[in-house]
């Protein structure tokens, strides 16, 4: 056949790198590895048939598994089906999706709510809605990785300036001649478990006519006196934000949103990629999230526990002379700074009935290489005790301590 040599020449050239990636990435301890859970998240979670405490889920809330949740999405399935059929622009607009919208811009106290099938979809649609060439866009350098996505399809100007560093922020906004500035940031950073000064970013918005956009993945829920996230932690009039929350974390469903002014959220309906053209949420996941929101406003002793038990674990950490970084949150980095010995951890925890995740690069910079671990609501003092104990073991047996 013609051009068959040329064409078994192309693929053994694509065979041969990925194999060459492959060697490299594994040489370099980056190789990632699924772990098979049986049955539900939860504070334990059954693998190979063994219990674990699980220490590794953004499940703060412990409302994944929830019975009141699962009622939700059984009876949202049942009465609209198991899908959507398409985009909502082209299939219909459908109940369960209204429904969760109203919720949300209630709870959020916003003007309108558009929904998203994840928080990575919204970044990387909502973005290049707000800002494009020309434009200015400052965001923090530990900024997720979807808002590094969703700047680079913008096309806009990017300014990175250092971890929640406001005066770096205010010299890069006063030196701006844009017609349009956007700041953009994580309420939570989800590998640091820092909270962005938002108060002071408020300000500096204002001083230099910038708008900012807030990725409150890890916030919504667990922040605020009702779980509404970090502006209402803050104190800051959402009117000059926009926030994306996601569904799928302390909510315990699966999705996102963005939530603010009506004339922005008629914007993006007509401007973002990611939303016009995805199939849009099963109508059960709408049904579990609606849910789920009433369980956050009626039930606040669920995020009082999440950081008693971050707070409680934190300061065991420490006091074993563990490096956690600056976090005030429920999320808890053990700074290890080498990737292999990180995984190695990861592992012998695993052993001793521990799912605590080993975070390397891309996700954290080289050097900064980490255990992130998480607090749930449903995890009892006696766990975290365990935890901490295995990782003071662990660290000795890997280090020769």
């Amino acid at each position: 056949m013609p051009g068959e040599s040329g064409l078994n020449s192309r693929l053994k050239l694509m065979k041969s790198y990925i194999k060459d990636e492959l060697r490299k990435t594994y040489e370099a301890g980056l190789r990632r590895t699924f772990i098979d859970i049986e049955g539900a998240q939860g504070p334990r979670v059954t693998v190979n048939g063994r219990s674990l405490l699980h220490f590794s889920s953004n499940d703060y809330l412990t409302l994944a598994s929830d019975p009141r949740l699962i009622e939700a999405a059984n009876a949202a399935t049942v009465e609209f089906g198991a899908g959507s059929g398409a985009s909502r622009l082209v299939s219909g607009n459908m109940t369960p999706h209204m429904a969760l919208e109203e919720r949300l811009k209630a709870f959020k106290g916003t003007e309108a709510v558009l929904l998203f099938n994840s928080g990575y979809q919204a970044n990387t649609g909502v973005i290049p809605v707000l800002a494009g060439r020309g434009d200015d866009i400052f965001s923090d350098r530990l900024n997720h990785a979807s808002i590094i996505d969703g700047i680079a399809i913008s096309r806009a100007r990017l300014s990175r300036y250092p971890h929640r560093d406001t005066g770096a922020l205010e010299r890069l906004l006063k030196a701006s001649t844009a017609r349009r500035k956007l700041i953009i940031t994580d309420g939570v950073f989800s590998m640091d478990g820092t909270v962005a000064p938002l108060g002071d970013i408020a300000e500096l918005a204002e001083k230099y006519g910038a708008f900012i956009y807030i990725d409150d993945a890890h916030g919504t829920g667990v922040l605020g006196a009702k779980g509404r996230g970090v502006v209402e932690e803050a104190g800051v009039d959402a009117s000059r934000t926009l926030q994306m929350g996601t569904l799928g974390k302390a909510l315990g469903s699966f999705g996102a949103f963005v939530a603010g002014s009506a004339g922005l959220i008629e914007l993006i309906k007509n401007r973002a990629r990611s939303f016009i053209f995805s199939t849009s949420l099963p109508p059960g996941a709408c049904g579990a999230s609606t849910a789920a929101i009433d369980i956050v406003e009626s039930e606040p002793e669920r995020r009082a526990a999440v950081r008693e038990n971050a707070a409680y674990l934190r300061k065991s950490l420490l006091e074993s002379g563990f490096e956690t970084g600056e976090s005030t949150t429920q999320i808890i980095p053990v700074i290890i700074g080498d990737a292999k010995r990180v995984m190695v951890m990861s592992k012998k925890l695993f052993k001793r009935g521990f799912l605590v995740q080993g975070i390397r690069p891309p996700t954290v910079a080289k050097g900064t290489e980490r255990l992130r671990i998480t607090t749930m609501s449903a995890h009892t003092r006696e766990d975290i005790n365990q935890l901490a104990n295995a990782l003071t073991e662990v660290f000795n047996e890997v280090t020769g301590e």
